[in-house]
């Protein structure tokens, strides 16, 4: 009797302590989650509603003397020139930028996914960079093509029919190349990453099968491989394509959306310089929106092929 009445007390205490646990966890839940909410409320979603609303006025959106326009700044927009070729540039850049850096990192990943001796030495260097700051990276690459004495002459002079220097940033044939080799360098080591860990994933029970029902390499890659990491390309893809399209440092810092007319002119360029150099703050609110509606389809599209990818793979 003793026992079981000491016993009750002690089972009453672990109760109520396990009820102060729950709701010292529960409190601390809710208080991530409001802090969590309250960031994307005022530093993302706030900003985004208040461009909406620039866009369709003459000025910020809480400054004075602001008055509402409409549609105005939108049909500017779509009789802007000026627009559609930073669109299509922007387009134009992103296709390569997406289709190089996925194709080298897809090329790379399979490279070093095979075992041989300094492996882990070369995946690190491929991944400098990705680590290396776009700044950094600007001004060595300025310096490298530099027209009196940059390292890229010196390569230049090797090929048949090259007796002068290049003036590489400024030639509108050699700029933009150069532009979208530069994101590519910077931006493939992050798609190696990613798709190394997706190749390193796959069972090695399915090639050992292949193995025994006569299956070469290629056949492998072609029938194995490939469909298993599909869904990881496809979220490389969408990834540079959004970090083509938001890409402003290494475009502005080499080329400033020049050398002139606008042949490295992205849509972000476009963005910067029509709002802040002309200073036309509600045009550029406007720019603004219509690049976000384009990442938008970008992402639905994402969406809507990674939905098509998963059923097929169920039948």
């Amino acid at each position: 009797m003793l026992q079981s009445a000491m016993a009750e007390p002690a089972e009453e205490r672990a109760t109520v302590t396990r009820r102060r646990v729950r709701s010292h966890q529960s409190s601390l839940a809710y208080t991530l989650v409001f802090l969590i909410v309250a960031y994307l409320g005022v530093f993302i979603l706030l900003p985004i509603v208040q461009q909406v609303l620039t866009s369709f006025s003459n000025n910020v959106v809480g400054v004075d003397d602001v008055r509402w326009v409409g549609l105005r700044n939108y049909e500017r927009l779509l009789d802007d020139d000026d627009f559609w070729v930073a669109v299509q540039v922007t387009f134009t850049y992103m296709a390569f930028v997406v289709v190089g850096a996925v194709s080298l990192g897809l090329l790379s990943a399979l490279l070093l996914n095979r075992k041989f001796r300094g492996r882990s030495m070369a995946r690190s260097a491929i991944a400098v960079p990705w680590a290396f700051p776009e700044i950094s990276a600007v001004l060595v690459f300025i310096w490298m093509c530099n027209p009196t004495f940059g390292v890229m002459n010196v390569f230049a002079r090797l090929i048949p029919g090259i007796d002068a220097n290049l003036n590489w940033l400024s030639d509108p044939q050699l700029a933009m190349p150069l532009v979208i080799a530069l994101s590519i360098w910077k931006a493939f080591p992050f798609t190696f990453l990613v798709i190394l860990a997706a190749l390193q994933a796959i069972p090695r029970e399915i090639y050992e099968a292949a193995e025994v029902d006569g299956a070469n390499r290629l056949q492998a890659l072609r029938y194995i491989t490939i469909p298993e990491i599909t869904p990881t390309l496809l979220l490389m893809a969408v990834l540079m394509a959004i970090f083509s399209f938001k890409q402003f440092t290494l475009i502005w810092l080499t080329t400033g959306g020049g050398p002139y007319g606008g042949i490295t002119e992205t849509l972000v360029v476009r963005i910067y310089q029509t709002a802040f150099r002309f200073f036309d703050l509600a045009y550029g609110a406007t720019l603004g929106v219509a690049g976000f509606v384009i990442v938008l389809g970008l992402t639905l599209l994402f969406v809507y092929a990674q939905q098509r990818q998963d059923r097929f793979r169920r039948r």
